[in-house]
């Protein structure tokens, strides 16, 4: 029997909503303050997966300038009508205290790989947004309200309105169609119609360990809607042992051959400190239609799982990536993002110099707005990212490297820079919520070197720096470092009880300059390798 082994999409892709349009299976997962903004997936057989296009790719589409660590890009919803691809997603402007400034909006496009329409704006009421395309012709935009007054709920239901294409805006009067259940935290809404009942599948529990699936009915899409008799009806909340925790989030597909599947998130904590490294991911299970007309996991229970049964359809693998990029075409990997605004020839570059990616050093790692910062996902517990560099910084203000890297506040960073009595030297800087440090007693001189390669090695949560003159002979640099910093958990934050900072995204390792002087100074990197390295088998 084929089986499916979660989590299919891995490492930092949150959020699932999955689509078939004839054979072709669809994924669109969260991306945040990472620029372009969504990622699709592609398969045939849901078993192989391979990244396809980022719609929001253009400044007319995404402007994140500003936006906050994991702001920006919120649980994008794909779904295809009338010859179109429709999707809805939310920009996130700020999300921590009383208020959340959270702006919906809608992209369409005639092909999966665009091109993407400039967005037309939706609401502002909530986030995650979805648009349900009813039998009748009418489509209808759902996303959960947020209330930030005191002693309210602040998930304070599911909002309803209808779109209208003609007019290219919402119409008509707002309904709150479910306040939740006792989980709380409703949110993630998606609607789909079977059998003359709607079903409201919602996310709830929050989005750490006691995320949850839940489900409601009812006959008409304004309610009133029934709760299932047996929610959630997917969750790990009360399952310390299971491999795949906080699971939650959901959306539905059914196959060309009548079979049913949940996409859903998870994490895959590191035990015993539960930090997951590689973030939110996806996973999929079978669930099936009982003869009540509720929906189940198929096998029974609640919870989920590593392997589970694939459909009967012909495997279609995809080409292995590579896994060097050598920067010697018109474009970089679709792997790699940047933070909060596009790649452009203002600071990075692929002509300057022919056979590099030549970066302008620009603002610190602090910044919300202009970093020269090209970054991909960590995607196994076990990988080593490398790179070459040329760069000759006149000052201390100078610097470019490799980085493993969550967020302005959390990051360890191997650097070139300049030392008044070393010369040109490595360093290593880490921040760990936003605590400043640099773990070398002394920077290492490497002056008169024309090239550095420069490589980190992680081994869960173990993250080792190290540099070598040719590529091959390298020498290890610095203590061995906790990768677990690069995480959500780690990145929450309380203060006398109250949530002063959190984060949703996931680990990325990637290529960075900085001129904090202000002259522009550039560093040129002559590849950049990710590979994941084999783990022992489960109980080796």
């Amino acid at each position: 029997m084929k089986t499916i082994r979660n989590p299919v999409l891995r490492g930092f892709n949150p959020d699932p909503s999955i689509l078939r349009v004839g054979d072709d299976y669809y994924i669109a997962t969260s991306t945040f303050e990472w620029f372009p903004g969504v990622q699709i997936h592609h398969s045939k057989d849901l078993r192989h997966w391979r990244l396809v296009a980022r719609p929001l790719d253009r400044r007319s589409q995404l402007d994140m300038l500003g936006n906050p660590d994991s702001g920006g890009i919120w649980a994008p919803c794909l779904s295809y009508s009338d010859g179109l691809y429709y999707l809805v997603f939310t920009d996130v402007k700020s999300h921590i205290g009383p208020f959340k400034d959270t702006h919906n909006y809608l992209v369409t496009a005639p092909g999966i790989e665009g091109p993407w329409s400039d967005p037309i704006y939706l609401n502002s009421s909530g986030f995650d947004p979805s648009l349900f395309h009813d039998d009748d012709g009418r489509k209808w935009l759902v996303n959960m309200i947020w209330d930030h007054r005191k002693g309210k709920n602040k998930f304070a239901g599911i909002a309803l309105q209808e779109y209208s294409p003609e007019q290219k805006r919402l119409v008509g009067p707002i309904r709150n169609i479910f306040r939740g259940t006792r989980l709380g935290l409703t949110e993630g809404p998606h609607l789909y119609k079977r059998d003359g009942w709607y079903y409201l599948v919602t996310a709830e529990g929050g989005t750490r360990y006691n995320h949850a699936v839940t489900v409601a009915r009812s006959r008409s899409l304004f309610g009133p809607y029934e709760v299932h008799p047996d929610n959630p009806v997917l969750t790990a909340a009360d399952k310390p042992g299971s491999e795949l925790q906080r699971a939650g989030h959901a959306s539905l597909v059914e196959t060309q051959t009548g079979d049913w599947y949940f996409a859903y998130l998870c994490g895959r904590p590191l035990r015993p400190s539960q930090r997951c490294i590689l973030g939110r991911e996806t996973a999929l299970q079978p669930v099936e239609w009982t003869a009540d007309g509720w929906l189940r996991l198929a096998g029974g229970g609640n919870g989920p799982k590593t392997v589970v049964p694939a459909p009967d359809l012909p495997d279609h693998p995809f080409p292995p990536e590579p896994e060097t990029d050598h920067f010697d075409g018109d474009r970089i990997s679709i792997h790699f993002q940047t933070l909060r605004e596009p790649l452009d020839g203002s600071w990075a570059s692929l002509t300057a110099r022919p056979g590099y990616l030549r970066l302008k050093g620009r603002e610190s790692l602090s910044s919300m707005h202009r970093q020269s910062l090209v970054a991909r996902r960590q995607q196994a517990f076990a990988a080593e990212a490398e790179t070459a560099v040329e760069f000759e910084p006149d000052t201390f203000q100078q610097l470019a490297g490799l980085i493993h890297y969550y967020n302005t506040r959390n990051y360890y960073y191997l650097y070139i820079s300049r030392d008044e009595e070393l010369g040109k030297c490595l360093n290593i800087m880490c921040s760990d919520r936003g605590l400043y440090d640099e773990p070398l007693e002394r920077p290492v001189s490497i002056e008169g070197w024309d090239r550095v390669h420069l490589k980190a090695s992680l081994d869960h949560e173990r993250l080792r720096f190290f540099y070598s003159r040719d590529g091959r002979d390298w020498t290890p640099i610095g203590p061995v470092l906790d990768a677990s910093v690069i995480s959500d958990e780690n990145a929450e934050a309380k203060l006398e009880g109250r949530l002063i900072d959190q984060g949703f995204t996931g680990a990325f390792l990637g290529i960075c300059a900085q001129d904090l002087s202000g002259q522009g100074k550039h560093a040129d990197f002559d590849y950049f390798t990710y590979r994941e390295l084999p783990e022992p088998e489960p109980g080796a």
